[in-house]
C-alpha cells in the first residue's frame, strides 16, 4: 500500500464528535416531537372514551367502610361505668 492510501484527515476529538446542523436535522426534530404529540392526543382520546363524560366515572360510596362491623352505640354519660 502506498501512503496516499492510508492517509486520512487528522481530527481532534471534538471536532470528530460534532455533528452537523442543518435544515435535514431541523425537520426530524419537529416531524419527530409532532408525531409523538400526535400519539399521545391519540392516546388520551382512546382512553377518554372509556371514561365518559367528566364527573360521571368516579365511584358512588354509601358510607360504609369496607365490611367494618358497625360501631358500639355511644352509653350516655350517666349510665357509665
Amino acid at each position: 500500500m502506498s501512503s496516499q492510501e492510508t492517509e486520512r484527515p487528522v481530527l481532534n476529538a471534538t471536532r470528530a464528535r460534532q455533528g452537523r446542523w442543518g435544515k435535514h436535522i431541523f425537520w426530524v426534530l419537529v416531524i419527530g416531537t409532532l408525531l409523538a404529540a400526535i400519539g399521545m392526543f391519540a392516546a388520551w382520546t382512546f382512553k377518554s372514551a372509556d371514561e365518559g363524560p367528566a364527573g360521571t366515572s368516579q365511584e358512588t360510596v354509601d358510607g360504609r367502610g369496607f365490611g367494618a362491623p358497625e360501631p358500639v352505640a355511644p352509653t350516655p354519660p350517666d349510665k357509665a361505668p
